[in-house]
């Protein structure tokens, strides 16, 4: 017995990649698997169905069913269809895991306006549309009397968590999604729904060129894909429906639960402030000025034993 056995999956960009792996495991887990993929480069430009094809092949082999989805999740009408066919092929849906992504790196100055509206339109709205159809699907359910225990597993990113020089494209999408993740959670548990979301480290062909830290064939590869899918099949088991609204940063074999925005040092006095003695209490403070961590500062806290000396 597995898991997810009975259970119903749809995931996006499952074509390559961490959303590969991810419908491997479910599966494996004994999920069917709706392998949703545009098959677009990597800037989202062209279309091809073969990496759909590819996974589908793979999970049919080891004794699931899976069906191959060409939809366009950052179109809305596209990602009903893509929930409808769900349910037309496999009479449920148990389980979303929001994976498609595209790339357009730039630096502030020099990014465009395309740049910035592809990048935000497929991974912030390429999230909203398919989980916007698949709760009304849920809520229906529940309404109906229903049990229900549903499952969305969103993607952040370390850029969209911890920040990173030329993405503010695809570091405030992914910034937003954890937001997403935190708000949806709290609209859909009332519905048997949990919302949670996956900030993952791995060697793609999204993130080979940022990676320092060559694969080892001999051993632990803490920058494999398939070390993001443990998290997200245990999510999805019945056992977890009370977690929920959490986001979890991966690397390597390091699973760190974040703390979402939090209050930090107050500055407090009586009455307002003026400019001037704010400023006086700031330089106090912070003598020798603060600025925002960088990505690999921060990655070497909560996972550092796997970076690269």
């Amino acid at each position: 017995m597995g898991l997810l056995d009975g259970k119903v999956a749809i995931v996006t960009g499952a074509g390559r990649g961490i959303g590969r792996e991810h419908a491997l495991a479910l599966a494996r887990a004994g999920a069917r698997v709706v392998v949703n993929d545009l098959g677009a480069s990597l800037a989202g430009e062209g279309v091809d169905s073969s990496p759909a094809h590819s996974v589908v092949a793979e999970i049919e082999a080891v004794g699931s069913r899976a069906v191959d989805d060409g939809e366009n999740v950052a179109d809305f009408e596209g990602a009903r269809r893509l929930v409808e066919h769900a349910l037309g092929e496999f009479g449920r849906l148990d389980i979303l895991v929001n994976n498609a992504g595209i790339l357009r790196d730039r630096m502030l100055v020099n990014m465009d306006e395309a740049d910035w509206d592809a990048v935000i339109n497929v991974h912030l709205k390429g999230h909203f549309a398919p989980t916007r159809h698949a709760a009304a699907h849920w809520r229906d359910r529940a309404k109906a009397g229903e049990p229900v225990r549903a499952r969305v597993i969103n993607t952040s990113s370390p850029t969209g968590v911890f920040g990173n020089v030329g993405q503010t494209n695809y570091g405030a999408a992914k910034a937003a999604i954890a937001n997403l993740t935190i708000i949806a959670a709290q609209e859909l548990g009332r519905y048997g729904v949990t919302v949670n979301c996956i900030a993952p480290n791995a060697r793609t062909r999204m993130t080979e060129s940022a990676f320092e830290l060559p694969a080892d064939g001999d051993g632990f590869d803490p920058l494999a894909p398939a070390n993001n899918t443990a998290i997200v099949v245990a999510l999805c088991a019945d056992e977890a429906q009370e977690i929920t609204g959490q986001v979890f940063h991966i690397f390597g074999g390091a699973v760190n639960m974040l703390r979402p925005w939090a209050p930090g040092e107050p500055f407090v006095r009586d009455a307002g402030w003026e400019a001037g003695e704010l400023l006086d209490e700031l330089l106090e403070r912070l003598p020798e000025g603060a600025a925002p961590a960088g990505m690999i500062e921060m990655l070497e806290r909560v996972g550092g034993s796997y970076l690269p000396k």
